[in-house]
């Protein structure tokens, strides 16, 4: 770990000053040009990033500035656990508004905690003024044989981690100016399932994804990757208590993950581990397509969250 470079006056270093004290020793080499990491030998170097933009994202009355910080790390983060990988440094660009600047070491405390959370550390970045709240994470991890989207094949066994639907409730019942009760914490405090992916590719499984844009929506795009058809029986799709099945299959912001596996995957044991879900919901059943049925019966296109849209 190499310590915070020294940098010079300014209102911009200051505020980078003001990170770097407050996250402590979650950041390291903060101030150089670019970050230096080193990857185990042999492993593959997984990169990602994701933005959280005001309005589009998210909503200031919705969330804490602290809750908004961690949502938007913990999301990118995700992407490092669909694909198996183990974090290994992340990087923070923030366009901070003048009407949030009061808010930035709240929003610093929220990146912190999802840093926490995955055991890594915060290597850079870049800080600026804008007219919205904007932070985008690029997530750094590493994996000797990452998990991908194209390796379901006839027969394999469909695993979903969690209980679905809570996040897609929350927004539903925010977006309708009522209180989110408990459905809240789920879209508030996700959870990136990274020591549990890796578990699962120890376990057997061969491809995956995470849950970030619906069930029924991101099974489509393992479909695609594979080309595979994937039959799921929603009797058996888990739900958060009091959301309809449809909410749990289509509804998104999940980040929880949905692997296919040749053979079965022991839900008890995985389960005694995490102390989370897992459930077996269907499986590959064609190697002559690329679409989702549920129980034989080919469903209506569901594109799930579109970024484009508001």
């Amino acid at each position: 770990m190499t310590e915070n470079v020294p940098l010079g006056p300014g209102a911009e270093f200051d505020a980078i000053r003001q990170l770097a004290d407050r996250w402590g020793t979650r950041a390291s080499g903060l101030g150089d040009d670019a970050a230096v990491l080193r990857v185990p030998r042999g492993d593959a170097l997984v990169a990602s990033v994701d933005s959280a933009v005001e309005g589009r994202h998210f909503k200031r009355e919705w969330l804490s500035p602290r809750e908004i910080g961690y949502r938007s790390v913990a999301a990118a983060l995700s992407d490092l656990a669909a694909m198996a990988a183990r974090p290994i440094g992340v990087l923070i660009a923030l366009t901070v508004p003048q009407a949030w600047r009061d808010q930035l070491l709240e929003l610093a405390d929220g990146v912190a905690e999802a840093v926490d959370v995955a055991q890594t550390r915060i290597v850079g970045g870049n800080l600026s003024g804008g007219d919205e709240l904007s932070i985008t994470t690029t997530v750094l991890g590493a994996a000797f044989a990452p998990l991908t989207r194209a390796g379901a094949r006839p027969g394999n066994r469909i695993y979903v981690t969690g209980a679905l639907g809570g996040p897609a409730a929350a927004v539903r019942l925010l977006s309708r100016g009522e209180p989110a009760g408990a459905f809240r914490d789920r879209f508030a405090h996700p959870m990136p399932r990274l020591d549990e992916a890796r578990w699962l590719v120890e376990h057997g499984a061969a491809a995956g994804i995470d849950i970030s844009d619906g069930l029924i929506a991101d099974l489509r795009h393992l479909a695609a990757a594979s080309g595979v058809v994937i039959d799921v029986d929603d009797n058996r799709v888990p739900r958060v208590d009091g959301v309809d099945v449809s909410l749990a299959m289509h509804g998104g912001d999940e980040y929880e993950l949905v692997v296919a596996s040749p053979g079965e995957i022991d839900c008890a044991e995985f389960e005694r581990r995490f102390g989370v879900r897992l459930s077996e919901i269907g499986r590959v059943v064609d190697a002559s397509g690329s679409d989702v049925t549920v129980r034989g019966e080919r469903v209506a296109y569901a594109a799930g969250y579109d970024h484009f849209s508001r």
